[in-house]
């Protein structure tokens, strides 16, 4: 009998710049919140996933966290995939639900990137998920990884850097709605094309934040849900696919297994692109969103810069996209920045999204990945 996987708690907390912060205390503040979000204490629960730490790294942090939070549960895992990290570990969570070995799994994720790491530092260790021979010698960045990819976009289906831009602006005018995001004050596509080259065509405004923050998510199985104090969210279906690690092994500069993965959780969910209310897609970069929108099949290719253009992605518009902000605008810290685009979808689907809610919001759609669009989870949550 299949046993349907329900979250019953999500929260993120202190997302921004906060100094004394470290790595577990944001874990534990983002579980604490979690937890009572669920109306369950920490001894309920039975399952751990803990994501991967660049401040605070170790061979078991899921190990470390429950030390420090207080916690023996039966299962215990750490998950390390990048920018995917927070989808799989909420998938992976459903799937120990589903398969009756765990009845409450806590998903957890947290790093204080910006107050703990220097920028020397943290472009130094992203530099290290080039490949060891074909990339790193060569001084390749995260950002001019991604330039290739935008480049290679742009020739092939004809994007310009104001449909690149587009995205950016939508995601600060959804974080000025936001009072917790880190950027808020409004941008336009001119703001962005002034901002000055990260790698191009990359611009400063194309890119992510650096940021602290934590995020945190209960699964339980349908019967547990029943008792927990909020009403829970279906995970409805969930997909994955990874087809290489380092950009020099992509079967395409333009094709990628977000269209695998989202094929996957349609397909488990039982519905289509056109029945999603509301959409949190991974925005690491502005050509992450725009390659994604396309191949997960919101918008044909080359439609969705324009569209975000005409307002697409906005309240109101065809498919709100990133409502809390995304990583442009509201944090990005880590994995956990992931897992705020989850926790957002929980958020849209329970209306409580004050200020930016979609709606009558049903189905939600959210996307992970990891590297240079090389690992990717998709998620289709819904309403009970």
């Amino acid at each position: 009998m299949t046993r349907r996987a329900i979250i019953t708690g999500a929260a993120d907390t202190a997302v921004g710049e906060v100094p004394g912060s470290s790595c577990m205390g944001l874990h534990a503040e983002a579980a604490s919140a979690a937890l009572i979000d669920a109306g369950l204490k920490p001894s309920d629960i039975d399952g751990v996933l803990c994501a991967y730490s660049f401040t605070e790294p170790h061979l078991m942090l899921a190990s470390v966290f429950c030390e420090y939070f207080g916690i023996q549960p039966a299962y215990s895992a750490a998950i390390q995939a990048g920018g995917a990290t927070g989808c799989i570990m909420a998938m992976q969570a459903a799937a120990l639900v589903e398969a009756g070995i765990c009845r409450h799994a806590l998903v957890v994720a947290g790093d204080n990137r910006l107050s703990g790491l220097s920028r020397d530092k943290a472009v130094a260790t992203l530099a290290d998920v080039g490949h060891p021979q074909f990339e790193r010698p060569f001084g390749v960045t995260i950002p001019a990884l991604y330039g290739l990819v935008a480049q290679a976009y742009m020739h092939e289906y004809g994007a310009t850097p104001e449909h690149m831009a587009a995205m950016a602006v939508n995601s600060r005018t959804h974080a000025a709605r936001n009072p917790k995001a880190q950027m808020r004050k409004p941008i336009t596509v001119a703001d962005v094309l002034a901002s000055r080259f990260i790698a191009e065509p990359l611009r400063l405004l194309d890119c992510c934040l650096i940021s602290d923050g934590g995020a945190a998510l209960v699964v339980s199985a349908a019967d547990a849900a029943r008792d927990t104090a909020k009403r829970g969210i279906a995970m409805l279906g969930t997909g994955q696919k990874n087809t290489h690690e380092h950009l020099i092994a992509a079967p395409s500069l333009t094709a990628f297994g977000c269209r695998d993965s989202a094929a996957q959780a349609f397909g488990r969910a039982g519905v289509r692109p056109s029945d999603i209310d509301v959409a949190e897609i991974y925005d690491s970069f502005t050509i992450t969103l725009l390659v994604e929108l396309e191949s997960i099949g919101f918008f044909d290719k080359g439609e969705a810069g324009p569209a975000a253009l005409a307002g697409a992605l906005d309240l109101g518009g065809r498919l709100p996209c990133n409502t809390h902000g995304g990583l442009m605008s509201y944090a990005h810290s880590g994995a956990a920045g992931g897992l705020f685009h989850v926790v957002e979808a929980v958020r849209q689907l329970r209306g409580e999204a004050t200020g930016r809610q979609v709606g009558d919001a049903e189905l939600a759609f959210v996307h992970g990945d990891g590297g240079i669009l090389s690992a990717h989870c998709s998620l289709v949550l819904g309403r009970q």
